[in-house]
């Protein structure tokens, strides 16, 4: 959707010379800065709070910089503080007790008093706890006729949360002009003989043997391939950066080639691996490619299984670190750890691979945040009171103010916000636009809040000259990077609803509000746009009221015995066991060989999906090579567990997810093969299954539509039907409840429904898939009040959220499970996934690799408690006592007296059913 204008040019390519025309120093080879001299444009480099473009050798030379300067290098301008300059983030590149040397070479523009300023370089260094320091590195006087080279050294005693280094110092209004930079570590020496201090090359804890190639190529290996030892290659331009030499591959022919070593013996089942390498690429003219770490294992009874572990874009510019971590569950016959990814052709290079025991994460904290201020409003002259003020054009665009817009606040705004004053009716007129990123724009910097997180709401309409429906979006721009704030399609002059939310979670410097999205030469309209923290506590406050009434039933307890007048005033005790709601998990094989997974999973769930091993390119691969061992052996784990189970999926209209063998089939083939998967799958497992997504993804994908008709998605829901009618059948697709996604609102997925059932096709139920990102109560509300009116049962299938503080992850999840819960529509929520690596999605975990709960899990476990009903009390004179509990399954506790014991404790078990009313519950002592 985004499309801003970019001043990089990635075409550029500089020889291996320092600005003096001088070779350069062997140290250089082991840069940490990527794109250090400008080759690829701008490319990880960011203007802080300013601008900044490229001067290549092709491009016209701006008035006020010299040609004594050879080109390409970056231009910072439009500085208005002297601590504005470029900046790059080298957290993941650095590591304590090491020692960096710096070399930039920096100059400025002619703009200057004098011709000369000092220019800095320096570190920004943000704590866990928020706090930021700030460490000079060196100084130099720069000039506007030469290169001048800044130097220092730094190191540092503990490792941030991130590291920021930047280029500052020129007066306001004097650009920067930066030729290249060069951080190389000079200390490997250092870390070898001070292994307490430093742990980057660990002997003692590091799995891997050999991991420099101090001993050539032993305990290494190629995986379809041939691997060699260097000192150095490309004529000297690659130099290994931690010993003497490195690893590469020779004669890669797929993308499964690499280098590997075996690691049997050395990994122990149920204990987290850090993994860590340093890696690049080199030949076939590529520059760029994706390099993937990657665990075999074979386990006794000869399965096999891959783990990712982790993936870098590497480049033959620089080393880069690939970073990632890994569990295995069970007890390995055999443990390969190996790289692959790049395109046949090219090589991989290591220079070395630490894998050893991860650290225990520290104790987290909730984040601080200081004067939230729910409710108010980030947008200045929001109303249009005060014209455009405040307002700029984002592009070569025209903003004026009309009138006509709509008084009322949006209605998911409303349920947030109360009562609030009236919209003004004005609005925003976007004309002479003639690209789609043009439109309304406002910097709101220095107004948001690291995890708070913000509501967006506006009116939106296009003009009535489009041709077609339009899509329209609130984008924020953060530090260069999109974030999506909500979306919506218009095929009509009306105005319309556009709602979103967001949160950030790092410092940015420069953030950016904008909407766009119409084709150009559509005129865009803009009203009451409101951008807000919102206050998750008070919105549970009135969900716990909403559950009360849609959860809960009063129930009447009418106790007989022997001698009923006995019973009068005897104490009874009420608990129950177990909420029959729904709560569900995706699972896979591997997680049955790690019994505390297995515990976890029995102990707070009565529904699962399988995570993969039903799906088609799981069960048959290859043409008539089936596999249903894997679903067979988590079938019966769940049937032990008494978990009912959802099939996920009999088919997915996504290509990327179909089998080759598939794809290469033509129609009639297709069509067969189609058929074929119906019958084996629905009548192997008839009845045991509850619920299938049929055909998953259907608005976001169309292989099997576009191959094989319009009809063959209804035909797919009919014959799952006729197979096992005991099966609710479900649609299930993504980006439904969140306002961020045009092609899958609710409105698209209702017309899909209804279309779908006009077809003959018996759609059961509504799956939404529920992979968000900072959800707001109101905004999924509205999602489900629209789907509700259809009157299927609604369950959120996948559910999944994500932060990186484990106490943002937790008010995530109770919004999304609070909102479930306390909407009469919704009749499930399966998680996607609990365990820490065994998600599909990073920090959105509950449970830490090796078992400790975390703020999320807790969070969970305190919800499934807060759900289930107590209450004690006496009986009646009726023989009654009463209460109001939640669905479910109880156990009562009476102190019943006799003539032997004077008194003894009976215990009996009922159920809450789900309905209207009073229920009375007969229970005779």
């Amino acid at each position: 959707m985004e499309a801003q204008p970019s001043t990089s040019n990635a075409d550029i390519s500089l020889p291996s010379e320092s600005p003096n025309n001088e070779p350069m120093d062997s140290h250089y080879s082991n840069n940490i800065i990527i794109n250090h001299d400008f080759s690829g444009g701008l490319h990880l480099w960011h203007p802080n709070s300013c601008e900044a473009f490229l001067v290549s050798q092709e491009t016209t030379r701006p008035k006020g910089l010299s040609d004594k300067l050879s080109a390409p290098f970056a231009v910072i301008t439009k500085r208005k503080q002297q601590w504005q300059g470029l900046e790059q983030d080298i957290t993941d590149r650095v590591s304590p007790f090491s020692v960096y040397n710096v070399c930039a070479f920096v100059g400025i523009s002619s703009g200057a008093s004098g011709n000369q300023e000092h220019v800095l370089a320096t570190l920004k260094l943000e704590f866990e706890d928020n706090s930021v320091r700030y460490l000079f590195i060196g100084r130099t006087c720069a000039s506007t006729e030469n290169w001048e080279k800044v130097e220092g050294t730094f190191s540092l005693s503990a490792m941030p949360r991130r590291v920021v280094f930047y280029v500052e110092g020129p007066s306001p209004g004097v650009d920067l002009l930066v030729k290249s930079v060069v951080i190389s570590c000079i200390s490997f020496s250092q870390c070898e003989s001070d292994k307490q201090k430093c742990a980057l090359f660990d002997g003692e804890e590091n799995i891997i043997q050999n991991p420099r190639f101090e001993d050539g190529l032993n305990n290494w290996s190629g995986r379809g391939c041939k691997i060699a030892l260097h000192d150095s290659m490309s004529d000297g331009n690659i130099l290994p950066v931690s010993g003497k030499f490195f690893g590469s591959t020779e004669n890669r022919t797929d993308y499964w080639n690499g280098i590997q070593q075996d690691i049997t013996g050395r990994v122990k089942r149920k204990l987290a691996y850090d993994f860590i390498a340093t890696v690049r690429i080199f030949g076939n003219n590529i520059s760029t490619a994706n390099v993937k770490a990657t665990l075999y294992i074979q386990t006794a009874d000869l399965r096999e299984q891959y783990i990712g572990v982790a993936s870098v874009q590497a480049t033959d510019k620089d080393w880069v670190q690939l970073k990632g971590k890994f569990l295995v569950n069970g007890s390995p016959s055999r443990a390969v750890i190996f790289l692959e990814g790049p395109p046949p052709g090219t090589d991989i290079l290591l220079d070395n691979l630490i894998v050893k025991r991860a650290a225990k994460a520290p104790p987290a904290s909730p984040p601080v945040v200081e004067n939230a201020a729910f409710g108010v409003n980030v947008i200045a002259n929001s109303n249009l009171n005060d014209g455009t003020n405040g307002w700029f054009p984002l592009g070569n665009c025209n903003l004026s103010v009309g009138n006509g817009s709509p008084h009322i606040l949006p209605p998911m705004a409303k349920d947030s916000l109360g009562a609030h004053e009236p919209l003004s009716g004005s609005y925003i007129l976007v004309t002479n636009r003639t690209q789609t990123w043009m439109g309304p724009a406002q910097m709101i910097t220095e107004k948001l809040k690291l995890y708070l997180t913000y509501q967006v709401s506006a009116w939106i309409r296009v003009a009535n000259h489009a041709s077609k429906p339009q899509n329209i979006n609130i984008a924020l721009g953060v530090d260069g990077q999109w974030v999506n704030g909500g979306q919506i399609e218009s095929s009509d002059d009306k105005w319309h609803e556009i709602g979103g939310s967001f949160r950030i979670e790092k410092q940015p410097t420069k953030v950016m509000v904008y909407v766009q999205g119409p084709e150009a030469g559509v005129d865009l309209m803009v009203a009451g746009l409101q951008i807000f923290p919102v206050d998750r506590r008070a919105r549970f406050r009135q969900l716990k009221k909403e559950t009360d009434l849609i959860r809960k039933r009063d129930v009447i307890l009418k106790f007989s015995s022997s001698d009923s007048a006995t019973l009068v005033g005897t104490s009874v005790k009420i608990r129950q066991t177990q909420n029959t709601f729904p709560f569900g998990t995706c699972i896979n094989r591997s997680n049955i060989d790690n019994e505390d997974i297995v515990d976890f999973f029995a102990k707070n769930f009565n529904w699962a999906v399988f995570e993969n091993e039903l799906k088609w390119y799981w069960t048959e691969p290859q043409k008539g090579n089936l596999n249903y061992k894997d679903a067979d052996d988590l079938l019966s784990l769940c049937a032990n567990h008494n978990i009912q189970l959802r099939g996920h999926c009999i088919f997915w209209e996504a290509e990327s997810s179909v089998q080759s063998w598939i794809r290469n089939l033509n129609k009639d083939d297709l069509t067969s093969a189609v058929e074929n998967r119906l019958a084996g799958l629905l009548t192997r497992y008839s009845g045991k299954f509850k619920h299938y997504d049929v055909n998953n993804e259907m608005l976001h994908g169309s292989f099997y539509q576009d191959r094989l008709g319009k009809d063959i998605r209804a035909h797919m829901f009919k014959t799952a039907n006729q197979l096992d009618p005991t099966a609710t059948l479900f649609v299930n697709d993504y980006n439904i409840e969140d306002g961020c996604d045009a092609r899958s609102s609710p409105e698209k997925y209702i017309e899909h429904i209804l279309d779908l059932r006009a077809q003959g096709g018996p759609v059961g139920g509504i799956g939404v898939q529920g992979h968000i990102n900072s959800p707001v109560g109101p905004v999924v509300r509205s999602a489900l009040d629209n789907l509700g009116v259809l009157g299927l049962p609604i369950w959120f299938t996948e559910l999944d959220v994500s932060s990186d503080n484990e106490f943002v992850r937790a008010d995530d999840l109770e919004v999304m499970l609070r909102e479930s819960f306390a909407h009469p529509a919704v009749e499930g929520v399966v998680l996607w996934g609990f365990w820490e690596l065994f998600m599909s999605r990073d920090n959105a975990y509950l449970v830490n690799a090796e078992g400790d709960l975390n703020e999320a899990g807790k969070r969970y476990v305190a919800l499934k408690q807060e759900w289930l009903s107590r209450a004690r009390g006496r009986i009646d004179e009726q023989g009654k006592f009463e209460f109001r509990g939640f669905y479910g399954v109880y156990e009562v506790e009476v102190e019943v007296a006799n003539d032997v014991s004077k008194e003894k404790m009976v215990k009996a078990s009922f159920v809450v059913d789900k309905g209207e009313g009073p229920i009375v519950i007969s229970i005779n002592l």
